[in-house]
């Protein structure tokens, strides 16, 4: 039968879920209830239950031990694809194992401490269930009014500053009735666990999953403002440890680390200045940076009473010798303390570049510290395209509607559902715990991005009677991707009411409320400040196009950093007489030239004449260097090659030549981001491509609507994705 033969390819779940042994009363209940029924309740035989666990494919007929290590997930840059593969949401918890022996539950943390006393009422919920022997794992949370899990309510909780009602979402049944369940595929164990559990409101709580589709499904939970997902082979049997068999894939880059020291406070701030940091490096610690930001008062009083605590006379580590500051300054503590740290990458040195406070960790142990991810240099970057990043991007989108009950009242089970819409292949579907559901469909005027856009009926690109309509299905459906290149960047939106072929303009500025989730920051200018518009969601992107942008031009800078550019830009545009092929050759040349420099490179179809060269780097140069650098490159290419290439952009010299546009890596100066459509009567595409591919295109407009769609729907990874790893910064 599928259930033991663990057949479920292409479904939500392993089938439909069998009914309990006994009557329906048997089911778990409210933990308010659990005591009471604990008591008063007749619970069936184990027997039902071993049965029914014997019958599972390598299921042993010997009690499962108690004890257990937690099985771990390894950090992943992407989602894996595919039905071999189930994920479920990466809630933002404290892990916590349990074991209910003869009726009696125990509750463990990840790193083996006891937290029975601490949870009395999770403890009753797990013995009122309708077995005396189980060992189950999850993530305890709280839950917020949308259904996602909140680690900021979850610590209130725990110290009492606040009542809030926690739930252990179980994803696991390591063992049930005397049953050892460790070698029982996933898919099969979990299908135990949906009937043992129940579907009665409950402290307790079913953590479901979707099968196959894992980069749609990693796009949707950032939609819906999940931390991430964690992906598990769904044939895996249940290893303690960090397996290969369980990959978690993340939006924000993060990490936990062990503190050990710290730095005085400067000026009117109290407590401490800076954290140093660590992780383990075999048996020793090696120093990773400090982090300084991200603390309220609040928090600088709890930290330092602990790092008070933990002082030591002897220094943790060996500083790097070209480090600022003197060791001397350094108030050193016992490595004990763990922090979780957000930032964006390693820097050359190995150190943590862009540092924040997130919050403590006491729930995991410094042996666990590192294992997740790859040597400094090689961490996932978690927070650039990469993340954002749908591997199968398609005109379908997600759609939320809530039920009557609220999170508060609901079950804290996630439901899942994978559809099939008319329009495209299955799209992975997830609905919030708060017992909303998600469906897949046809792109309309509005989804879940609440955005309206009015008057789809009207031509946009006339020549292919292309509607604002079909205009907004693109953007929704390519959203991951242009929000990977323009999220949180000041933006130059070239607008055109009238379609292509009327009156176009180019907007930087705020004339006036363009939209909810369109955004401006204030930057300064030689005249004074001037507001920036920007957005972050795909809700603000579809209020550009709702207000009839075309093209998006974001600067080579975040907002949070406006004045370091991260990439570079050399647009090569031809001029007339210049064929593809040496459009093409000019590229490789540059490619070339730049490795030369120390500097790798990504090329992409501009979607108008020519092709962009694009050079991440490393946030730390002025505007001013990177335009230096920029110019006298472009300079010494046309000094080379004068028959070849321009730099100037008078267009008396640019015929029968290419004109190297160095100019776009100023302070304010644009260029088109990939994905964004041209305002050009085929309705072309600007593609990010990988060299190799170059000379496979027979020109740059390959790519219009229809056909940048379709590379979407099969491109399996990012062709960027091993530049944008790297860390590199310009010579000199």
């Amino acid at each position: 039968m599928a259930a033991r033969n663990g057949r479920t390819k292409g479904r939500t779940n392993p089938g439909p879920a069998q009914q309990d042994p006994g009557s329906s009363d048997q089911r778990a209940t409210p933990a308010s209830q659990a005591g009471k029924e604990r008591s008063t309740r007749r619970k069936p035989n184990d027997s039902q239950w071993r049965t029914r666990a014997l019958a599972l494919d390598g299921a042993r007929d010997t009690l499962c031990p108690t004890g257990l290590r937690a099985q771990l997930a390894l950090l992943r840059a992407q989602a894996p694809d595919g039905d071999a593969w189930l994920h479920e949401i990466k809630w933002d918890g404290y892990r916590l194992l349990a074991d209910l022996v003869d009726g009696s539950a125990q509750l463990r943390s990840r790193n083996d401490q006891a937290w029975t006393a601490n949870f009395p009422e999770l403890a009753r919920a797990i013995q009122a269930l309708p077995v005396r022997d189980a060992r189950l794992d999850g993530e305890l949370v709280v839950l917020d009014a949308q259904g996602r899990s909140d680690f900021t309510a979850l610590q209130q909780a725990l110290d009492g500053s606040a009542r809030q009602p926690l739930r252990y979402l179980v994803f696991d049944l390591l063992g049930v009735a005397g049953v050892d369940l460790r070698n029982t595929p996933l898919v099969q164990r979990k299908q135990l666990l949906r009937a043992l559990l129940g579907n009665t409101p409950s402290t307790l709580a079913y953590s479901d999953h979707v099968i196959g589709r894992g980069p749609e499904v990693f796009a949707a939970s950032a939609d819906k403002g999940w931390e991430g997902i964690v992906s598990k082979r769904a044939e895996a049997v249940y290893r303690g440890g960090r397996s290969a068999d369980w990959v978690k894939t993340k939006h924000e880059d993060s990490d936990e680390f062990v503190v050990v020291g710290y730095t005085d406070p400067k000026g009117a701030r109290s407590g401490f200045g800076a954290l140093l940091l660590a992780q383990p490096e075999g048996k020793t610690l090696r120093y990773v940076g400090r982090v300084g930001t991200g603390f309220d008062a609040a928090l600088l009083g709890e930290i330092t009473a602990q790092l008070r605590a933990l002082r030591s006379d002897t220094a943790t580590l060996t500083l790097p010798a070209h480090l600022p500051g003197r060791p001397r300054d350094v108030h050193w503590v016992r490595p004990e303390l763990i922090a979780e740290i957000a930032f964006r990458g390693w820097a050359r040195q190995g150190l943590l570049r862009q540092a924040a406070f997130k919050r403590l960790r006491p729930d995991k142990p410094v042996s666990d510290l590192g294992g997740d991810r790859g040597s400094p240099g090689t961490a996932t970057r978690t927070t650039t395209r990469k993340q954002l990043f749908a591997r199968k991007a398609t005109s379908s989108q997600v759609t939320t509607s809530r039920a009557s009950r609220s999170a508060a009242n609901g079950p804290a089970q996630e439901r899942v559902t994978h559809s099939r819409s008319r329009r495209s292949s299955t799209s992975a579907t997830v609905a919030t715990s708060a017992a909303g559901s998600v469906t897949s469909g046809a792109a309309s005027g509005a989804s879940e991005d609440g955005v309206t856009v009015t008057h789809p009926e009207r031509v946009v690109f006339p020549a292919l009677d292309i509607s604002k309509g079909e205009v907004a299905a693109y953007y929704r459906a390519v959203a991951p991707l242009v929000l990977a290149e323009v999220a949180r960047r000041p933006l130059s939106l070239l607008r055109c009411p009238d379609g292509v072929g009327g009156d176009c303009f180019f907007q930087k500025h705020q004339a006036r409320q363009l939209g909810a989730h369109i955004k401006t920051v204030a930057l300064e200018q030689k005249s004074g400040t001037e507001d920036y518009l920007y957005i972050d969601d795909a809700a603000g992107l579809l209020e550009l196009v709702q207000m009839n942008t075309l093209e998006l031009h974001p600067w080579g800078a975040g907002i949070d950093d406006p004045e370091h550019p991260d990439r570079l830009v050399f647009d090569l545009d031809p001029g007339e007489g210049v064929a593809w092929s040496e459009v093409v050759a000019a590229a490789r040349d540059i490619r070339t030239k730049l490795r030369a420099a120390g500097l790798e490179s990504a090329v992409r179809l501009s979607g108008g004449k020519g092709l962009h060269v694009v050079v991440p780097i490393v946030p730390e140069a002025s505007w001013e260097q990177a335009r230096d650098f920029c110019e006298a490159f472009a300079q010494a290419l046309a000094t080379q090659a004068p028959e070849r290439y321009v730099a100037t952009m008078s267009k008396a010299k640019r015929e029968g030549v290419i004109f190297i546009d160095w100019l776009r890596n100023g302070r304010g100066n644009t260029s088109v981001c990939s994905w964004s459509l041209r305002a050009r009567a085929a309705a072309t595409v600007a593609v990010p491509l990988r060299w190799e591919e170059l000379g496979k295109l027979s020109g740059p407009d390959a790519f219009p609507l229809d056909k940048a769609v379709q590379r979407a729907k099969r491109q399996r990874s990012d062709p960027w994705a091993s530049v944008l790893a790297l860390s590199q910064s310009l010579p000199g």
